[in-house]
């Protein structure tokens, strides 16, 4: 796992910007204290193996999303003021930041796709949390980008359902 790392820093760490940016630069978080926050949650595990590039890259796009979730939930929390929000005269940024409910809405209905489809839920991560194209998808997995088009349509369909459900009453 180190040689991979070390080997693939420079694109974890574009994924990371990437990532940060399209989520709002309001985020305090660095995209190199993301990677490196990634990779020790990577490393303390003992089990984890990685057979091929494509393994590795979506782990660490599904921890970096983890990590997100947990930062973006620790920066609205009650209990350390969350409740209330500071503005200033520009309030643009204020609107990009994500919603710690969305997202963890988010993230159950990956974990769900990801017990019924593994596959689906590990383009979603790269796609959608390490900001990779459908092309470097495609590489990475060694099949076409219109299979990786396919199993992103068919992963939005099983998201955009089963966070429908979840929100209406029962």
């Amino acid at each position: 796992m180190d040689t991979l790392f070390a080997n693939l820093y420079g694109e974890l760490h574009r994924a990371a910007r990437r990532e940060l940016f399209l989520r709002g630069g309001g985020l305090t978080l660095g995209a190199t204290t993301l990677v490196h926050e990634a990779y020790l949650g990577m490393s303390a595990r003992q089990s984890a193996a990685f057979p091929d590039r494509a393994r590795f890259m979506a782990y660490a796009a599904r921890a970096m999303r983890g990590l997100v979730i947990d930062h973006v939930r620790r920066r609205f929390a009650h209990k350390r003021g969350g409740q209330f929000e500071i503005m200033a005269l520009e309030t643009t940024v204020a609107g990009a930041l994500p919603d710690p409910d969305s997202l963890q809405e988010i993230s159950d209905a990956l974990d769900e796709l990801a017990e019924f489809e593994a596959p689906l839920a590990e383009v979603v991560d790269l796609k959608f949390f390490g900001g990779f194209s459908f092309a470097e998808i495609a590489t990475m997995h060694g099949v076409s980008e219109r299979t990786v088009q396919r199993q992103w349509e068919k992963a939005r369909l099983f998201l955009h359902r089963t966070m429908s459900e979840g929100a209406r009453p029962s």
